[in-house]
């Protein structure tokens, strides 16, 4: 049997497409105003990819990034999770093409589709593999193409979905950076937030507003505070929230809730859109670009969307 390592996150990486859409150029292919975007959702830009720009491509863009501020040279990766759940071509997986484009050799690669929450799936996952020992480093990157899934006539989805990939690089560790997860799902609510078919016959994201938002205050406060109790802490112990980037209004309700200051919380939606999977990773880089944080910074993480499935953890700010 191996022995039990420490392990935590050594390095981020963040990829955002060249195409930058206002509220402005929402607009004016929508029935909705600016205002009416900004008020609802708390977002004032997102970034669309274009069709070169695949999951693939995107997460190879964030993963290098990572891998070179964790200062790991690509043959040391025995590991890749690629979080995303609109790769449009399903067979075969990303995972092997993202570690091809960065040049790791061999490795261990597959998709995790667990939607919003696939990066925090991801990231447990990771940690146990480096602490049982059967990895050195993994690369979790957390990658979406969601532009490709929304529909101009149906502002629910329109309006909040962008593009983007984020990455973490999990290392083996003297010291436990990472907590444990408390994960699950409500596969009975499942039908509020997924995909239809449209009458042209394409796959478009469908979403129930209302009730995604009753449900994610609800039921999601108490993810947090459980996955501070299994990290041995409180939540006034937290230094840092990074929630799933869902929209401003259900982010400020969550940190209300759960009584998080405000300078305390992560927020990348007013720019950047909701991401899904790549929303938790792109939030927490900028947070680390940002020069707010210092290394071992405790930080909650929590991503929750379809599914309904939910993930949180405490992990170290590198």
């Amino acid at each position: 049997m191996s022995d039990i390592f420490g392990s935590a996150i050594t390095g981020l990486g963040a990829y955002r497409p060249h195409q930058v859409v206002t509220n402005s150029d929402i607009s004016a292919r929508t029935e909705v105003t600016p205002e009416w975007i900004e008020e609802r959702t708390g977002i004032r830009t997102r970034y669309r990819a274009s069709a070169e720009e695949t999951v693939p491509v995107m997460a190879a863009e964030a993963g290098g990034k990572a891998l070179a501020m964790a200062d790991v040279d690509p043959s040391e990766v025995d590991l890749l999770i690629l979080a995303t759940a609109t790769k449009r071509d399903r067979i075969p997986g990303g995972a092997p093409e993202v570690a091809h484009r960065i040049g790791i050799p061999a490795t261990g690669a597959f998709d995790l589709n667990a939607a919003c929450a696939g990066f925090a799936y991801s990231v447990a996952l990771a940690s146990n593999a480096v602490r049982l020992g059967e990895a050195r480093n993994v690369l979790v990157v957390g990658a979406e193409h969601l532009s490709e899934f929304i529909d101009p006539n149906d502002p629910a989805t329109y309006v909040i979905f962008g593009d983007g990939a984020g990455a973490a690089v999990v290392s083996r560790s003297e010291t436990a950076g990472i907590g444990p997860v408390v994960w699950g799902s409500d596969g009975r609510r499942a039908p509020i937030l997924g995909t239809t078919w449209g009458a042209d016959g394409k796959e478009y994201a469908s979403m129930n507003g209302p009730l995604v938002y009753r449900w994610s205050t609800k039921n999601v406060p108490p993810v947090a505070r459980q996955a501070c109790a299994k990290a041995g802490l409180d939540i006034a112990d937290i230094d840092w929230f990074v929630p799933h980037q869902a929209n401003l209004r259900i982010i400020e309700q969550l940190a209300e809730i759960l009584e998080i200051p405000e300078e305390k919380v992560a927020v990348d939606v007013v720019d950047t859109g909701n991401t899904s999977a790549a929303s938790v990773p792109l939030a927490l880089s900028r947070l680390h670009e940002s020069g707010r944080t210092r290394p071992g910074d405790k930080v909650l993480l929590l991503g929750f969307g379809a599914g309904l499935a939910y993930a949180g953890q405490v992990v170290r700010m590198p």
